[in-house]
């Protein structure tokens, strides 16, 4: 981790949870492609309120990103890259984005909570993403559906 702030909550954070002082660092990261989308979603976990993130599996291999697992940390930060909070990765699972449903919408916990709402937002997200890479999005397409749980904040 190479953000001051970051760093900081992760020192905050193993000062009462020594059990974790052999975990490596966890990366610090903002949500979304924008600074609107990502303040609000940093707001949004810190409420409580967004519960899960989902990546496209494509995306993450183009950028060589391993996946997530259960047990990991990370500190959450808002677009600037300020620390907000930190979260755990409770469960990982993969999924093709037309079987996602209501309830994971709904843990996601963005705009109205509903599953178009999420289609509609992700859809142009993923589009964002893999332009980039010169690839599209389509129904088929792996999502990793990431659930986390915040366990520590200022």
């Amino acid at each position: 981790m190479d953000n001051a702030s970051a760093n900081n909550m992760w020192g905050d954070y193993l000062k009462n949870h020594l059990e974790d002082v052999f975990h490596e660092a966890p990366k610090a990261v903002h949500f979304c492609d924008n600074e609107d989308d990502a303040n609000e979603c940093a707001r949004l976990v810190k409420k409580g309120v967004k519960q899960a993130t989902s990546d496209s599996l494509l995306g993450l291999q183009y950028r060589n990103e391993r996946l997530p697992k259960i047990g990991d940390f990370t500190v959450v930060t808002n677009w600037e890259g300020e620390a907000q909070c930190i979260v755990e990765t409770t469960k990982v699972t993969l999924k093709p984005f037309f079987s996602i449903d209501e309830e994971y919408a709904k843990l996601e916990g963005e705009g109205d909570k509903s599953l178009e709402h999420w289609k509609r937002t992700h859809w142009d997200f993923y589009s964002r993403e893999l332009a980039e890479f010169e690839r599209l999005p389509r129904e088929s397409m792996i999502i990793v559906c990431q659930e986390f749980k915040k366990v520590f904040e200022r």
